[in-house]
């Protein structure tokens, strides 16, 4: 905690004491009254309203700090820096408070068991039913990084200037919440992190250079997404599907690391966002994006960014204070989110994706046929072979054949031979002509001649050297010429090669330019950004433009020549599928049936028809899932709640605000649910069902509701008459006058208290009469 003294300002203690006390005492009552009364309040708040004890200080930070509330609530007096300090302590202390109460609730509740929360994250994904469906992910998650909320280290210079120790005072203060996990258990991944890049066996990554944080140097934050791998796997256990913008590597990581075993005996999968899934390669689309998964449904495991854009308010706040008023903050802001706006929304989530399956189901099960028809497509199990053919024809690229490889190295330095020798004729054919020079300069030129003559000598020798390597390598009895069959076959290879490096450079420019056109029209993009942004993209369009023009220039000189682009073709590009079916140098794939525009789009359509189903196949579940639990729930609180009304209302009290907390959105969950129901081409049932878990605490077990030990400790009695007996020293009496001063110091600044608030409720009442 911190300490009650505050840090005072030179010129205050010239001042009284009872003026600071007053003060003082103002700031902290004012702090306990805020407190109290949005306590109090909290029953009859209206449904779906933002308002909550937690979310006092997460709703208020989004871009102020604590040093606005002593302003308004003391504005009548001069402000001072402890009047803040003083306020966050008492503010710290009415968190803790209400943290020490929710942790009694859930005692009492038979709830406190270790991942509890995260266990029950969700209803309609954790609260399994009996005789359910089982299906392919148990559970989706996702996982991202966000640097927004990133707090100041505050350091002193040196006097070298370099950066010294942290100078922020340590403190004692510990949040206890279970949504951090410990620096100790996130530090035994780092020695996996570390080692991610390392092996025998090398896994090939198409992606990895397109991302920055698939970077082998930055591969040390990697202990943070093995450390939630892990607590999800022990916490769910099997069959679990993870989003992550770099999923294809993480997979990779995950299977080198201590955590492979157990991710493969529990049948963990890594998938890659919908957005983010666009910008990978066509191979690792094919394996890893949303769209061809199946048993994922509508699911684009892109609710990091959503959460995101929410938290990312707090950063103006958060970046100045310390590391428990972090911690605090955005535990606060996330309890608040998830209790107040995640469950509120819930049955509103459940609606519209419901929704949204229904009308992919009505659009492609009418334009599909037709497709199909134009397509001479029967059946569409074809789409499925031509998905498997399109992954092997890919795999089959992402290695060029090692004897090509040194086919085209042998080429090139047979190249380079040639010109070496060329350079070294002509050296050695140079004559000097006899010149009027001085007897230095002609020396010096003569030098210079012999020393071109030796270089080019020696780059001779060198490539000669290489190519009679690459010979003894590729079993060559002679020396290639241009006439030769095998070099005009290798010169093509390399062409092709030429052109596929073009080809990449094009493909980057345009993934930057969907990024960033994408950031310019999010929300919450300033117009300072925008305007960087623009120039930038006004940049990268000359830069797109060029490498555009080497591509086609490539394009044109190969035999036979390859197909060119399009300026409005290469901007309109929102998917970078298209580029990976330009690459192949040893097959014409437009002979293959799925290269061409339509069957894409009739395959894409397909896919997305079978997703749409496997969500409708969920949201069922889920539907069912929702309408049991806030029945179950309801009445596993209610019946706690009447068994300690006499034996403990306060206790009782606590745990009616906690049913309150989530029970005020029942009618709305409900009238949700029957909204559903009326769906056209609704499927599943708003029944109850029978919660598959029945453990102590469950909602759906017998309600036993159990006073906490530590409000069962009753105070030891005081004898009164072995005191009575005792004479008083003079410490004691020292003691008691010490004591009654207090006391009394404390009873005038109660009065104090009191005058002002007389005083301003005079005002009020003046200021009402000259108003009528």
């Amino acid at each position: 905690m911190y300490k009650s003294q505050p840090t005072w300002p030179r010129e205050h203690h010239q001042h009284s004491t009872m003026k600071f006390t007053s003060l003082a005492t103002i700031a902290i009552s004012a702090a306990a009254m805020v407190g109290t009364v949005i306590a109090s309040d909290l029953d009859s708040t209206p449904m779906g309203h933002k308002c909550s004890p937690n979310g006092l200080i997460t709703r208020n930070l989004e871009g102020n700090t604590i040093r606005v509330y002593p302003i308004l609530l003391v504005s009548w007096v001069g402000f001072h820096r402890y009047l803040s300090r003083q306020f966050s302590i008492a503010f710290d202390l009415y968190l803790d408070v209400r943290r020490a109460v929710a942790a009694m609730v859930a005692e009492s509740l038979q709830r406190d068991s270790p991942d509890w929360r995260l266990k029950h994250a969700c209803p309609a994904c954790t609260y399994v039913l009996t005789d359910e469906v089982k299906l392919k992910f148990s559970l989706l998650y996702a996982m991202d990084g966000n640097d927004s909320l990133k707090r100041v280290l505050r350091r002193t210079l040196d006097m070298d200037d370099s950066l010294s120790t942290s100078c922020e005072l340590p403190t004692g203060q510990q949040l206890r919440t279970d949504r951090y996990l410990s620096r100790t258990f996130v530090d035994q991944f780092a020695s996996d992190s570390s080692t991610a890049g390392d092996g025998d066996i090398h896994i090939e990554n198409s992606c990895e250079g397109r991302w920055k944080n698939m970077d082998d140097g930055k591969q040390t934050c990697a202990k943070y997404p093995l450390a939630m791998v892990s607590k999800l796997l022990n916490v769910f256990g099997t069959n679990l599907g993870g989003g992550y913008d770099i999923g294809c590597q993480f997979k990779t990581t995950l299977d080198k690391s201590s955590l492979g075993p157990l991710t493969c005996s529990k049948h963990h999968t890594c998938l890659v966002g919908a957005f983010h899934g666009h910008a990978h390669r066509r191979l690792c689309q094919l394996f890893s994006l949303t769209t061809y998964t199946k048993g994922l449904g509508l699911e684009d495991l892109e609710m990091c960014e959503w959460t995101f854009s929410k938290s990312n308010s707090l950063a103006s706040a958060l970046c100045y204070t310390s590391i428990f008023h972090r911690q605090q903050a955005i535990d606060s802001f996330f309890e608040h989110n998830n209790d107040l706006e995640v469950y509120a929304n819930l049955s509103d989530f459940l609606y519209n994706n419901y929704k949204q399956a229904l009308d992919i189901l009505n659009y492609g099960n009418a334009a599909l046929p037709k497709l199909m028809q134009d397509l001479r497509v029967v059946d569409v199990s074809v789409f499925e072979r031509w998905l498997e053919d399109e992954k092997a024809y890919l795999v089959g690229l992402t290695h060029e054949p090692e004897e090509e490889t040194l086919q085209m190295e042998y080429w090139q330095r047979l190249v380079n031979l040639a010109a070496s020798s060329d350079a070294l004729g002509a050296a050695m054919a140079a004559v000097e002509l006899p010149s009027e020079d001085s007897y230095e300069t002609q020396v010096k030129r003569t030098r210079n001649a012999e020393g071109a003559r030796r270089h080019a000598l020696e780059d001779y020798e060198r490539n000669l050297k290489i190519v009679q390597a690459l010979e003894g390598k590729l079993e060559i009895m002679e020396q290639w010429v241009p006439r030769d069959v095998e070099w005009q076959n290798a010169g093509r290879l390399v062409a092709n090669r030429k052109y596929q490096q073009a080809l990449d450079r094009l493909e980057g420019l345009i993934v930057a330019r969907i990024f960033e056109l994408s950031k310019m029209n999010r929300a919450g993009t300033g117009y300072k950004l925008r305007k960087h942004i623009a120039k930038a993209l006004q940049a990268r369009s000359v830069a797109i433009r060029s490498a555009l023009n080497t591509y086609n220039t490539i394009a044109r000189t190969l035999s036979p020549p390859r197909l060119t682009l399009k300026w409005e073709e290469v901007v309109d590009y929102a998917f970078l599928a298209n580029f990976d079916l330009l690459r192949d140098m040893r097959v014409d794939i437009s002979e293959r049936p799925w290269s061409s525009p339509a069957a894409r789009s009739a395959m894409d359509l397909h896919f997305k028809i079978c997703r749409a189903c496997e969500e409708i196949e969920r949201l069922n579940i889920e539907v069912q899932r929702l309408v049991t639990y806030i029945r179950d729930e309801e009445k596993y609180l209610q019946e706690c709640e009447d068994q300690l009304k006499d034996t403990n209302p306060a206790l009782a009290h606590q745990i009616a605000i906690h049913r309150n907390t989530r029970g005020r959105f029942k009618s709305q969950h409900l009238n949700r649910l029957h909204d559903i129901s009326k769906l056209p081409g609704f499927s599943g049932t708003l029944a109850p069902g029978i919660s598959a878990y029945t453990c102590p605490g469950e909602s759906a077990s017998i309600p036993n509701a159990q006073i906490p030990a530590r409000m069962l400790v009753e105070p030891s009695p005081v004898d009164h008459a072995a005191s009575a007996l005792d004479l008083d020293t003079q410490d004691d009496l020292d003691d008691k006058e010490e004591e009654e001063e207090v006391v009394e110091q404390t009873s005038r600044s109660l009065q104090d208290v009191l005058l002002i608030a007389d005083d301003f409720s005079r005002l009020g009442i003046h200021s009402n009469a000259e108003e009528e």
